[in-house]
């Protein structure tokens, strides 16, 4: 099968590898959208593994199930998340499953999402795998990811109905940020960036203002807020001043 191989940010070749072979309990999964995270692109924290085949952010077909799956068929349209907790240690128990040690290791695609055919290890198959319904294309579907990161960030971040909502950064993240939190019917909902799209986007998306990312943003915020700061500010942007932006909010 074909793979895109990453060497490092400006050498990505397509070349060849074997097909996954499977086990009991695991799928080969045919890739139909694979989408491109942000950390794919964090050239420091990938390139001490290159070369490796990348993409997490996945859907496509179930072209082979192995023995014992039962809630898949060959021809399912599914979507499949690259890391699973194990919902028994004590930090699943208390919600921390970002920090299990099962999903931190062992539970990754074989060999990556920028490929033909990857191999979901059985406990993806189990607790990280779901049919798609019709509607929803294979492009859409590889949004699931990202969005149930934004899902858990704010039920962690408790946003209620009437929140004043700060959202830093209007990428990706932000603006599925800005839109979660515009349907959980925040109050204000305030966003930045230093892109005048993204900013354009961001009301789009649900946001009452969009401030220039390099401005007083906390006070402009205040100005907004009738002088109060914050309930509620999302950092979706990796840079020391918006860290500090988010303190001053």
């Amino acid at each position: 099968m074909r793979v895109a191989m990453y060497y490092n940010n400006r050498d990505v070749r397509l070349e060849e590898m074997e097909t996954p072979r499977i086990e009991s309990g695991e799928m080969l999964v045919q890739i139909f959208a694979s989408s491109i995270c942000g950390s794919d692109t964090m050239e420091w924290y990938r390139i001490k593994r290159a070369p490796l085949v990348l993409g997490h952010e996945i859907a496509g077909r179930v072209a082979k199930t192995g023995d014992g799956v039962t809630r898949f068929s060959t021809g399912d349209r599914v979507v499949a998340t690259h890391h699973v907790p194990c919902f028994a240690c004590h930090y699943c128990k208390t919600g921390h499953e970002t920090v299990c040690d099962t999903l931190l290791g062992g539970t990754h695609f074989d060999p990556g999402g920028f490929c033909e055919y990857v191999r979901l290890p059985a406990i993806n198959v189990e607790r990280g795998t779901w049919l798609l319904p019709d509607e929803v294309t294979y492009e859409a579907a590889t949004f699931v990811e990202p969005l149930a990161c934004v899902l858990r960030g704010q039920r962690i971040a408790n946003i209620r109905p009437g929140a004043s909502v700060l959202v830093l950064g209007s990428g990706i993240a932000g603006l599925l940020h800005i839109k979660l939190a515009a349907a959980n019917g925040a109050g204000l909902l305030v966003a930045t960036d230093l892109n005048q799209e993204r900013r354009a986007l961001a009301r789009q998306y649900g946001a009452h203002h969009a401030l220039q990312a390099d401005s007083d943003v906390a006070g402009e915020f205040r100005k907004l807020n009738n002088g109060r700061g914050a309930d509620v500010v999302i950092v979706c942007a990796a840079a020391e001043a918006v860290c500090q932006q988010a303190l001053q909010a």
